[in-house]
């Protein structure tokens, strides 16, 4: 009879333990600090969650630092904005599937007495100039970033190599970089996303915008799983296509208009930036 009543017992776990959902699989996802000093990542991970059997680790780097991390297969998926580093990423086979997810804008930031003489200016090579010749404080990323990049692309469309003390680099991300820009009363260039969610601690205002120059473009890149077999292929695959879903670029068109009047992201799912 106890035997009997042990047999029942263990099948009844086993039943149990075969109804019970699985844990939630690991998915590491690198990406760029505009995405998660934005806030959009506290829209779109946990929607993505829930509606997968994923548990996301966000790594929020500058975009070298996550493509980096591709390339050494320590992440499973990549959303970044670098789009020169991220073609030579994928020439050099480290990525499995690159796609257009959203955009947005640089602008560059700074005190609003602007003693540089900037505002207005149409073309962002051109403050550049003005900044550099005023010797006004620069903040830097400093950080292999995409505005990063896009920083040190302008000072050489601008013929300009910046150097000496009114040009800093911070090494941060671009929420702490434009604290700094703020406390030290300099000029940063900066997402247009993170300056909005930030802007009401800052004491920094929108100086130029608008130069097509300063379009600021976002993939997801899944890692190559034939460089590394272990990565969370399937997981990664998933997260993309979450993104480009229309459940997810509604989230994505939608996030900050109800704070700030406008979108901080326009959703490119399904076009084409060739």
């Amino acid at each position: 009879m106890k035997k009997q009543l042990f047999i029942l017992l263990m099948l009844g776990m086993l039943l149990l333990s075969a109804c019970q959902p699985a844990a939630p699989t690991e998915l590491i996802l690198a990406t760029t600090t505009s995405t998660q000093d934005s806030g959009l990542l506290d829209v779109l991970i946990p929607a993505f969650e829930k509606a997968n059997n994923y548990k996301v680790k966000v790594v929020a780097v500058g975009s070298g630092q996550a493509l980096k991390m591709g390339e050494e297969g320590n992440a499973d998926v990549l959303l970044v904005h670098s789009p020169a580093a991220e073609k030579t990423y994928m020439d050099n086979g480290f990525g499995g599937e690159r796609q257009l997810v959203m955009h947005n804008d640089f602008i560059i930031v700074g005190p609003a007495a602007d003693p540089a003489g900037i505002q207005g200016e149409a073309l962002a090579v051109d403050a550049f100039k003005k900044i550099s010749a005023a010797q006004q404080v620069f903040i830097s990323r400093g950080d292999d970033s995409g505005t990063h990049k896009m920083e040190l692309a302008l000072w050489k469309s601008a013929s300009l190599t910046p150097e000496g003390s009114w040009y800093e680099e911070s090494g941060q991300g671009m929420g702490a970089t434009l604290t700094i820009a703020s406390e030290k009363g300099g000029y940063t260039l900066t997402d247009r996303a993170t300056y909005l969610a930030s802007k009401d601690n800052l004491n920094l205002a929108i100086l130029v915008e608008g130069d097509k120059a300063l379009l600021n473009i976002y993939h997801v890149i899944t890692v190559n799983p034939e460089k590394w077999p272990k990565v969370n292929n399937k997981g990664a695959k998933a997260f993309a296509a979450f993104l480009l879903s229309k459940s997810g670029q509604e989230l994505i068109g939608q996030y900050g208009v109800d704070k700030f009047g406008q979108p901080l992201f326009t959703p490119d799912g399904g076009k084409s930036d060739n």
